[in-house]
C-alpha cells in the first residue's frame, strides 16, 4: 500500500532533484572565467537567453505558412499541453515575437524596443506573455539556460561606516559577474569567448556597475591599491540567478494603477529611508533598488495594459528602451539588460497612436499584433481545452457543438469578402481548410483583401473567446439542471441570443449583424444535422461499396473512351452519363468541371493500387459524401420524416437502429433523440415546402 501512496520522503527527494545543484553554492571569480570558457553562453544578454528559450523547448516548421511552432505554444510541454496555443495566425503571432527577439539577440535594433503585443480583449496576448515567464523561470532552473550573479563580502572589514548588517550585499541589479571587471580586461575576454561561442549571435557587455557597487569597487580598490584580484578574491561570491516572479527575480509584472497615484518610483526604485539615517541621503547605499525594471534586470518585464499609464510616466521607457538605462531620480543612470514586453487593447492603442506628442514613445516599440482565432476547428480547441481543464459535470458534448460556437466566434471577426462567388460563410470554411480541389476560392488573396479592409488587422474584433466559453459554461449547468445528459449546439445557440446583449463588449450597433451571423450558423449546423441523421438512417456498407465499384467502372471506361459490361444483359454499352452526373451532383460539381473531378478520383484508385491497397470508397471522403448522399435521395422516399418528430409513431426497434447508428457517432442517447427529431422536422418542412 505504501508504495502507492505519496510520502514525505518521496516529494522531499523528488523536489531536492529538480532544483540545480549549485543553488545554494558559492564560487570564485575564478571559477566563473573557467566556466565562461567552458560555455560561453553563460554569459548571454537577456535577449539571447530568451531566444535560446524558445528553441530549447522544441519547434517545428510550417513549410506551408512559413512559420516557427514554439512547442512550449504549441504543446506545452511543462503542463502536459493544459496550456496550448490553437490557430495559424496565434503561431504567426509568436512567431513574429520571437523573430523579435532573436533580432534584438543579434542587436539589429528590436533589442531597444518594446514588444507591444496589440488585441482585443480575450485573444490569449495576456495568456502568450504570462507562459513566456513562466517557461523563463523553468529555463533558468536548467543547465542549458543557468546564469549567475555575485554577491560583495566582508565589507565591513575595509568600509569603515558599513552598516554590520550590511557586511554582505549581493548585486542589487542581479548583474553578471563579467561587470566587475573593468571594460578594455572585460573585452579581451569576452573577445575570447566570441571565438569559441557557436551561437548565431556574439556576447556582448559594456554595462556599468550599478551606483552601489560601483562604491563598494570604489572603496575596495582604494583599499587594496588598484589590485582587482584581491578585490575580487577576498569580497567577491559568485552565485546562481534563477528567475522567479513570487520572489521578483529577473521577472517583473508591471500593472498601472489609479492615474492620480501613478509615481515613476515604481518603474526606477526610491530612497532607501531606513538607511538615510546610516548613510545620510545622497550616498548610493541609501538607495532602494525595487522598481519594476531593476527586478527584471536580466529577464523580462511584462507592462500590463501599457498604454493605460500616464504620457509622462511613459517617458521612463524612452531610456529604458533606446539607451538601455532608467534614471532614478537624484541618482546616476543604471544600465539594465532585459526584454520590455508590453500588452494593451485596441482603444488604448488608438487612442495614443493619434497622439503626435507620443510619437518618440510610438517609434521605440515593435507591434505584434495577436487576433483571434479565425479558423473555427480551432476556435473549438480552445472551447475544448476549457473543458478539460475544468470540472465538467458528467454530460455528453454533442457532436458539432463547440465547432459551431467557434463558426460563430470566428463569423464576427472575419471581414466581408467583396467578391461575388464567396460568401461570408464559405471564407470561414476556407479559413479552416475546407476547400474542395476546383473551388475557386484564394485563401491567401481573401486574407490579402481583409487586411487593405480592416482599421488594423483582420481578426482584431468580433466577439471574444470569453463570451463564448461563459455561455458554454452556462449552457452546461442549465443542461445538468434540467437533467439532460448531453450539451446539444441547439441549446448554446440559445444562451448565445439570450445573452448577446448583456455583453458589455459587444457594441450595441452591432447586435442585429450578430444575430444574422447567429442565424447563419443555426443554418450551418441543420444541414450537419441532417447529415449525420442521413449516414444514420440511409447508411449501408455494402450498398456503398456496390454504388462505389459501379461509379468507378464507368469513370474509367469514360476516361479510355470505352464500353462498359451491362449488368443486366451483359451488352457493351456507353458509360451511363446519367448515374455518373447523379452522384457528382451531390457534391455540387458543376457539368463543366466534372472531367476534373473523374481525373482526381481515378488518380487516386491508380495511387491506392500501387500501394497495393483495394479499392474502398470509405477511404476517400468526397467519394463517400457523395454516394452516401445518393442513397440517401433514393431511400427518403420510403421515410416519413414528419414521424421522426414523435417517438410513438415508429417501430421501436427501427427508431433504435437509427439512435444506435447516432450514437457510433458520437451522440449521447438523448442527443442521438433530439437531432433525430430535429433534422426530421427540417426535412418535412422542405418537402412540404417543396
Amino acid at each position: 500500500m505504501n508504495g502507492d501512496i505519496e510520502t514525505l520522503e518521496k516529494l522531499s527527494t523528488e523536489y531536492k532533484e529538480s532544483m540545480p545543484a549549485d543553488l545554494r553554492e558559492t564560487k570564485s571569480f575564478d571559477w566563473y572565467l573557467e566556466e565562461l570558457y567552458e560555455d560561453s553562453t553563460v554569459a548571454r544578454n537577456a535577449h539571447q537567453r530568451v531566444a535560446d528559450m524558445f528553441d530549447y523547448y522544441g519547434t517545428t516548421y510550417d513549410e506551408t505558412e512559413g512559420v516557427v511552432e514554439y512547442q512550449l505554444a504549441s504543446e506545452d510541454p511543462l503542463n502536459d499541453g493544459e496550456n496550448t496555443f490553437y490557430g495559424r495566425v496565434i503561431h504567426q503571432s509568436i512567431h513574429e515575437f520571437v523573430n523579435k527577439v532573436k533580432s534584438g539577440a543579434r542587436r539589429l535594433g528590436p533589442e531597444r524596443r518594446i514588444k507591444l503585443l496589440l488585441g482585443p480583449v480575450g485573444s490569449g496576448k495576456s495568456h502568450f506573455d504570462k507562459q513566456v515567464r513562466q517557461y523563463f523561470e523553468d529555463y533558468t532552473m536548467r543547465e542549458e539556460g543557468r546564469m549567475y550573479t555575485f554577491k560583495w563580502t566582508n565589507l565591513c572589514d575595509v568600509v569603515q561606516d558599513q552598516d554590520p548588517a550590511d557586511d554582505t550585499v549581493r548585486s542589487p541589479m542581479n548583474q553578471d559577474p563579467l561587470v566587475l571587471l573593468p571594460q578594455e580586461q572585460r573585452q579581451r575576454v569576452i573577445d575570447d569567448l566570441n571565438e569559441r561561442l557557436d551561437a548565431p549571435y556574439t556576447i556582448q557587455n559594456e554595462q556599468a556597475l550599478d551606483p552601489e557597487s560601483e562604491f563598494y569597487m570604489d572603496k575596495l580598490l582604494a583599499y587594496y591599491d588598484d589590485d582587482l584580484q584581491q578585490v575580487l578574491e577576498n569580497h567577491v561570491e559568485i552565485v546562481r540567478f534563477i528567475a522567479d516572479e513570487n520572489k521578483r527575480q529577473g521577472l517583473e509584472t508591471f500593472e498601472p494603477k489609479d492615474k492620480k497615484n501613478q509615481d515613476e518610483t515604481e518603474l526606477t526604485g526610491d530612497v532607501n529611508y531606513s538607511k538615510i539615517a546610516i548613510y545620510g541621503e545622497s550616498d548610493p547605499r541609501a538607495f532602494d533598488y525595487s522598481g519594476a525594471f531593476c527586478n527584471a534586470n536580466r529577464g523580462i518585464f511584462s507592462g500590463e495594459e501599457l498604454l493605460k499609464l500616464q504620457r509622462e510616466f511613459l517617458y521612463d521607457f524612452l531610456h529604458a528602451t533606446q539607451e538601455q538605462t532608467i534614471k532614478p531620480k537624484n541618482n546616476p543612470r543604471i544600465d539594465i539588460d532585459q526584454v520590455i514586453v508590453g500588452r494593451t487593447n485596441m482603444p488604448e492603442y488608438k487612442d495614443k497612436k493619434g497622439d503626435e506628442k507620443m510619437e518618440a514613445f510610438n517609434d521605440r516599440t515593435k507591434r505584434i499584433d495577436f487576433p483571434y482565432v479565425l479558423s473555427y476547428e480551432d476556435e473549438s480547441q480552445i472551447y475544448w481545452k476549457m473543458l478539460n481543464n475544468a470540472d465538467v459535470p458528467d454530460i455528453n458534448v454533442e457532436p458539432h457543438t463547440l465547432e459551431m460556437a467557434g463558426l460563430f466566434g470566428v463569423l464576427t471577426r472575419i471581414e466581408e469578402p467583396d467578391a461575388e462567388t464567396v460568401d461570408l460563410l464559405s471564407k470561414a470554411k476556407a479559413y479552416n481548410g475546407e476547400i474542395d480541389e476546383g473551388d475557386e476560392i484564394d485563401v491567401k488573396k481573401l486574407r490579402e483583401e481583409a487586411e487593405g479592409k480592416a482599421e488594423v488587422g483582420e481578426g482584431m474584433v468580433g466577439v471574444s473567446p470569453r463570451f463564448i466559453g461563459d455561455e458554454i459554461a452556462e449552457a452546461i449547468m442549465d443542461s445538468k439542471h434540467r437533467s439532460r445528459g448531453f450539451l446539444s449546439p441547439l441549446t448554446v445557440f440559445n444562451f448565445f441570443e439570450e445573452n448577446l446583449e448583456h455583453h458589455g463588449s459587444i457594441p450595441e450597433d452591432q447586435f442585429q449583424t450578430y444575430y444574422r451571423y447567429l442565424e447563419t450558423v443555426r443554418e450551418e449546423y441543420k444541414e450537419r444535422a441532417i447529415e449525420d441523421v442521413r449516414h444514420a438512417l440511409a447508411y449501408d456498407v455494402d450498398e456503398i461499396q456496390r454504388q462505389g465499384e459501379k461509379y468507378m467502372d464507368h469513370v474509367m471506361a469514360y476516361i479510355d473512351d470505352d464500353t462498359i459490361e451491362d449488368e443486366l444483359t451483359g451488352r457493351e454499352q456507353e458509360p451511363d452519363e446519367t448515374f455518373l452526373r447523379s452522384v457528382e451532383e451531390k457534391l455540387a460539381i458543376p457539368e463543366d468541371r466534372k472531367d476534373d473531378f473523374r481525373q482526381e478520383v481515378s488518380n487516386w484508385v491508380s495511387r491506392r493500387a500501387r500501394e497495393g491497397e483495394a479499392f474502398n470508397p470509405q477511404d476517400n471522403e468526397r467519394l463517400r459524401r457523395a454516394l452516401e448522399r445518393k442513397l440517401w435521395e433514393d431511400k427518403k422516399h420510403n421515410i416519413n420524416f414528419s414521424a421522426l418528430v414523435s417517438a410513438n409513431e415508429f417501430d421501436d426497434d427501427e427508431r433504435s437502429s437509427w439512435i444506435d447508428a447516432l450514437i457510433e457517432q458520437g451522440y449521447s442517447e438523448g442527443g442521438a433523440k433530439e437531432v433525430l427529431e430535429f433534422a426530421g422536422a427540417e426535412v418535412a418542412k422542405a418537402e412540404i415546402e417543396e
